[in-house]
């Protein structure tokens, strides 16, 4: 698969599902509360059913994996889609929420793609190639103390019944500015620069599922910051995730750790 044709697809594909999206947030869909009590629409379910039927036709050899539809096809190279990030902002009328898009090769995130068409913006990176905002090469900032840098946080009753509570108490106050954007937002604002410490904390049984971080991963890395768990591993699947600009990463973590 050459790269650039990939990616180039994945975007076409994310806009295509995007508009889907954004003509019901527009107008009216029904919800429906999953067994994790989370929501989920007409526009989620139609969102990914396009991806799948466009990709699947382009890469016929990649699997997918996607939050309403589940796995399919191969596992050592596939589609993770996420078509609504943010439902519970989408349902509300709040312009935070996006498709979210990734390939993963071999356990490894290789491509990605992050599309919020009610704010114009499209995020995408490939292995290697860099991170861009609408075309733009985007990069984190290079701000290397605690006392200049703002932190993003998600939900915090997630972070607290973690027991991370004192962790991020002291990585509050060791902080310039605190702000609560949540979602994919987090990471694009650290990639971009705008933000230095983004947070996600929960328990692992409940917390963040790939589909969540696939794209704002390799985002986060491509524009030269750092993505990992709350121990120091880049990984996508253990339901938390702290990116930052790189400079802060090790602080952050021992902070957020300590008791």
């Amino acid at each position: 698969m050459g790269g650039v044709n990939l990616l180039e697809a994945m975007v076409d594909a994310a806009r295509a599902a995007g508009e889907i999206a954004l003509r019901y947030y527009r107008g009216t869909f029904d919800v429906i509360i999953k067994a994790d009590q989370t929501p989920v629409t007409q526009a989620d379910r139609e969102a990914e059913r396009l991806i799948v039927e466009r990709l699947g036709h382009a890469f016929p050899d990649c699997g997918f994996l996607g939050e309403e539809f589940g796995s399919s096809g191969a596992k050592d190279r596939r589609f993770i889609i996420d078509p609504i990030d943010g439902t519970k902002n989408f349902v509300r009328g709040i312009p935070v929420w996006a498709t979210l898009l990734a390939l993963e090769e071999d356990g490894e995130v290789t491509a990605g793609v992050i599309h919020n068409p009610a704010l114009g913006e499209m995020f995408s990176a490939r292995r290697g190639g860099g991170a861009f905002r609408n075309g733009q090469p985007i990069s984190v900032s290079g701000i290397a103390r605690l006392a200049e840098a703002q932190l993003i946080h998600s939900s915090l009753r997630p972070l607290r019944e973690a027991g991370y509570w004192n962790g991020f108490a002291k990585l509050v106050d060791a902080t310039d500015r605190q702000r609560g954007f949540g979602d994919y937002m987090g990471y694009t604002l650290v990639a971009e620069g705008k933000a230095e410490i983004y947070a996600e904390i929960y328990e692992e049984r409940s917390g963040l599922k790939p589909w969540d971080l696939a794209p704002c991963k390799i985002l986060v890395e491509e524009a030269g910051g750092v993505f990992t768990d709350l121990h120091g591993r880049p990984t996508i699947y253990t339901g938390s995730a702290v990116a930052t600009n790189g400079h802060l990463h090790e602080a952050v973590l021992g902070l957020l750790r300590a008791p």
